[in-house]
């Protein structure tokens, strides 16, 4: 259980990301089109899982711009904005906000992902919710690198995320 804070105030999550070096465990997740895609969709790609509770919170948006503004130059890796918002929230943001270069992806039916990933909040005003984190799996599928955020209105590494892919 990874014990974060909110503006100080300690939430866990359900549990510890997934160890670097081990397979990335297959998930499903819904579009902002509502289809469902899975891991194996991306098979031989570069994943940069970028995790979040909502992308009505201003550092979840700012996430989302920032990774939409980097996957633009990045070579056979997709950029995955993952968070339990409704996807026609997730629909809506990008389309005023002018996001292309993402995936908006949703667990908002079953709360699977963030389970099997060990990242769902269990306790505190986010109960339920995904935490912000980064998990970046190669094209082989093995986790490369992880980052939890440890206060969750703060920004995760982008440098160290992105330099992971290389």
């Amino acid at each position: 259980m990874a014990k974060i804070t909110l503006k100080g105030n300690e939430i866990n999550t359900i549990g510890n990301l997934p160890e670097i070096g081990t397979h990335a465990k297959e998930f499903s997740l819904v579009k902002t089109d509502l289809s469902v895609v899975t891991l194996a969709d991306f098979k031989g790609q570069k994943l940069i899982l970028n995790i979040f509770p909502s992308v009505d919170t201003g550092t979840c948006a700012t996430s989302v711009r920032n990774f939409n503004k980097e996957a633009a130059n990045l070579e056979n890796t997709k950029v995955l904005c993952i968070s339990r918002d409704l996807p026609f929230a997730q629909n809506r943001f990008c389309g005023a906000e002018g996001i292309e270069n993402v995936v908006m992806l949703s667990d908002f039916n079953t709360a699977q992902f963030g389970n099997d990933y060990g990242l769902n909040f269990v306790n505190g005003p986010l109960a339920g919710l995904n935490s912000r984190c980064i998990v970046v799996i190669s094209s082989e599928g093995k986790i490369i690198y992880t980052e939890q955020v440890s206060e969750i209105v703060e920004e995760p590494n982008y440098e160290k995320a992105l330099a992971s892919i290389v």
